[in-house]
């Protein structure tokens, strides 16, 4: 411990900023904790249905997407296991987990987020830091050798570290509001421009409205810059497309959205080859076959769209009409022209390049004294407790980091 009285601000207490106050108070830093709601926590708390989805079964850094450099996020992320990160919860925290390997996540045994962030916020007071709810930080500004932190309707306070763990602009209802990147950038951050990732796709006109509540299990796939190639749970809603598999794809459309980048669907496990030879061998009508492998709403649609009506024979079909049949079954043009935003979107896309902080510490390359972690850095993970692995990751690095200065 290099200085017990050094004084550390963190700002936002969310899944990341949490961390940070809880790992800078044990390294022994005098520690506040600003948060703008009245209780923090609040993505953990609506997270996984309202049962918080705490980690990922397992660790999956190939699944991250960053505009930064991908071996920088990796380190960034191996800085904190995932067994550890288990452990830390488990035995630390005292949190009970359990793994639902069907989707391979791992939830507290009491099925109830708000344990995990009340368990949270009282190992951040047990820590000696102390947690100031109500508290919205207006400005964070360099002040001699430390930081000086505005507080609306309290006198600034004077901090020789500061940790940015305000996140991004996904669900603004939670606290949201861009603040951290802001000040980042008008320090001389270099910042990723922001959208909005994980978040449900739209289609103008609604095409497939009368498909809303059909659920199956698809791939998708983007031959453009994304380069998707995502399997998982699609829904069809009244204004487009949601569900797991989606929400992991929604970058494409999202990241740069003036591409028009095509998403194409392959609406279920089996391919081309198999399709076109069973269309073209089997004695039944062609509704019967897609029926027997699609829910019927969307096999009729699909039949509808290529223009092949649901009795025909399969002996009897036409080779262009199986061609397209079969094209519509395996690569199937998602027509997407928009998406639900910041507003439902689960986490930010873009934010403050990788290598504007040391990859050890955390700490800005710009302004050394200023840590960020979490949602405010340019990185996000799939669904399914991978954002919680990077916030719990990158808050503890920045937290004990900006502690020992």
């Amino acid at each position: 411990m290099k200085d017990a009285k050094r004084r550390v601000a963190v700002v936002g207490g969310g899944a990341a900023g949490l961390c940070a106050a809880l790992h800078a108070g044990r390294a022994g830093a005098e520690t506040v904790l600003f948060e703008r709601t009245r209780d923090g926590g609040r993505k953990i708390l609506i997270s996984g249905g309202g049962r918080c989805n705490v980690l990922p079964g397992t660790f999956r850094p190939e699944r991250y997407v960053t505009d930064s450099s991908e071996n920088t996020l990796r380190r960034m992320l191996r800085a904190w296991p995932l067994v550890e990160q288990r452990a830390f919860f488990e035995v630390d925290l005292g949190i009970a987990l359990k793994h639902e390997p069907e989707f391979d996540k791992l939830f507290p045994v009491a099925d109830r987020a708000r344990v995990v962030r009340d368990r949270l916020v009282e190992a951040v007071r047990a820590s000696g830091a102390q947690a100031r709810f109500d508290a919205r930080v207006i400005s964070v500004t360099p002040d001699g050798a430390g930081w000086r932190v505005d507080v609306e309707g309290s006198e600034s306070e004077h901090f020789d570290a500061v940790v940015i763990a305000t996140g991004g602009l996904s669900v603004p209802a939670t606290g949201s509001d861009g603040d951290g990147l802001r000040w980042a950038e008008a320090s001389g951050h270099a910042v990723t421009p922001t959208y909005p990732a994980l978040t449900p796709l739209l289609a103008d006109p609604p095409v497939h409205a009368d498909l809303a509540g059909v659920t199956l299990d698809v791939r998708l796939r983007s031959d453009g810059a994304a380069a998707i190639d995502v399997n998982g749970s699609f829904l069809f809603t009244h204004r487009g497309y949601s569900g797991p598999a989606v929400l992991d794809a929604s970058h494409a459309a999202t990241r740069r959205p003036e591409a028009r980048e095509r998403i194409w669907v392959r609406w279920c496990d089996v391919p081309a080859e198999r399709w076109d030879a069973d269309l073209m061998e089997g004695s039944g009508q062609v509704g019967t076959l897609l029926s027997e492998r699609l829910p019927t709403r969307l096999a009729r649609a699909i039949a509808d769209e290529a223009g092949v009506p649901w009795d025909t024979s399969r002996a009897h079909i036409r080779r262009e009409d199986r061609l397209r049949l079969v094209e519509l079954l395996t690569r199937y043009a998602l027509p997407w022209t928009g998406d639900e935003g910041y507003r439902k979107a689960e986490v930010t896309g873009g934010g403050v390049r990788l290598d504007q902080v040391d990859t050890r510490t955390l700490e800005s390359r710009v302004t050394p004294g200023l840590y960020l972690c979490g949602e405010v850095l340019d990185a996000f993970g799939p669904i399914g407790g991978h954002n919680f692995l990077w916030a719990w990751a990158t808050g503890r690095t920045a937290g004990e980091a900006a502690a020992s200065g």
